[in-house]
């Protein structure tokens, strides 16, 4: 069973930077796709962005330009950067690893924008 550990959560104000990081328990990291997803309270989980094993990226509208994952294939970790944090970025931020139709989730770590 793949593990995930997420952290780096924390409060910050606007305009703040935070650093999410995501270890993965086995080596099927460097052949899957990660994710970061986030729900604030209230509303659905929605994706954030994605990376693929080949590096390519893909992010939600609202973070394009101010988020950036990348992954470190030796240490199967998936890091999320986000700068210029708003009060609509609060909330869980899971992080997801996916491999053909199996999919495994973290437990989620705090992010809290104050404005």
């Amino acid at each position: 069973q793949v593990q995930l550990v997420e952290s780096g959560g924390s409060l910050v104000q606007t305009g703040g930077s935070l650093r999410l990081s995501c270890a993965a328990s086995e080596g099927i990291f460097r052949i899957s796709t990660m994710g970061w997803y986030r729900q604030a309270p209230g509303k659905q989980r929605e994706l954030v962005a994605t990376v693929t094993s080949g590096g390519n990226t893909n992010y939600a509208d609202t973070v394009k330009g101010r988020f950036t994952i990348s992954r470190d294939n030796a240490k199967y970790t998936v890091y999320l950067q986000m700068n210029s944090l708003k009060p609509e970025d609060t909330g869980v931020y899971y992080c997801k690893l996916s491999l053909g139709r199996r999919d495994y989730w973290g437990q989620g770590t705090q992010v809290t924008v104050s404005s």
